[in-house]
């Protein structure tokens, strides 16, 4: 124990790292997800076919190949170097907003058929029918799922070390190299990712119980920071019928 809090200081500096890494990372995958998971559900053929490549293309990289060819690759074909933070931000968020892009269609595809014929007959625009009605209720549903992807993104950053990033994994392995205590220089980092990854989960956990109880949703179990422990089960605000 004391050879962690002796090297705290480093330890946080790499976990600042680490989560710069990830609130980039999520921020770039949201907004890809949102934009090419509504383009899936476009009437138009050429709209969902620029969804579908994308989604392909991305998903079907790994995200460490696409983090070295952004890293090493891509200065050699335009001669403009990139941050090594910039660079695994890219792409982190490239790859996870490929699957995020499928929750979205999904989420979209799964609001009932009788809500937008609704909306339709209200003589609704598209963008008042996708804001208004279709996606908050797309959203509560998209929420269970983009939790779990937020933290797959999160633990994609650890591979960052390997293009020069100095995040967590990156003080760990300087201390196993410093000091040769390898299981203690490791350990620290197991700790660090475990705390952020609860951090990514309680916030996920509010944002879904702010969202079903817009649409009339209570989950049971009560309020506060316990409720906020473990998933929503989710009921109707007037009980099961």
């Amino acid at each position: 124990m004391e050879f962690l809090i002796d090297r705290l200081p480093l330890y946080l500096g790499g976990a600042w790292v680490t989560v710069q890494l990830t609130v980039g990372g999520i921020a770039l995958a949201f907004v890809l997800a949102m934009f090419f998971g509504v383009l899936g559900t476009a009437r138009s053929g050429l709209l969902r076919a620029v969804s579908t490549v994308y989604v392909e293309v991305f998903r079907g990289i790994a995200a460490l190949v696409l983090m070295f060819w952004m890293a090493y690759a891509l200065p050699l074909l335009t001669g403009f170097q990139l941050d090594g933070r910039f660079a695994a931000i890219l792409a982190v968020g490239l790859n996870v907003g490929a699957y995020g892009a499928e929750v979205v269609r999904g989420a979209i595809n799964a609001v009932p058929r009788a809500q937008t014929e609704a909306t339709i007959a209200l003589d609704m625009s598209w963008a008042q029918r996708m804001r208004l009605v279709i996606l908050p209720q797309a959203w509560a549903q998209m929420l269970p799922t983009f939790g779990n992807l937020s933290i797959e993104l999160m633990k994609a950053t650890a591979v960052a070390f390997l293009i020069g990033v100095a995040d967590i994994t990156a003080v760990a392995e300087q201390m196993r190299q410093a000091t040769g205590e390898t299981v203690l220089a490791f350990s620290g980092a197991l700790i660090l990712y475990f705390l952020i990854a609860q951090v990514l989960i309680f916030g996920v956990r509010l944002l879904e119980r702010r969202a079903n109880r817009r649409l009339g949703r209570t989950p049971p179990g009560g309020r506060g920071l316990l409720a906020l422990l473990r998933p929503p089960a989710l009921t109707t605000s007037g009980g099961a019928k």
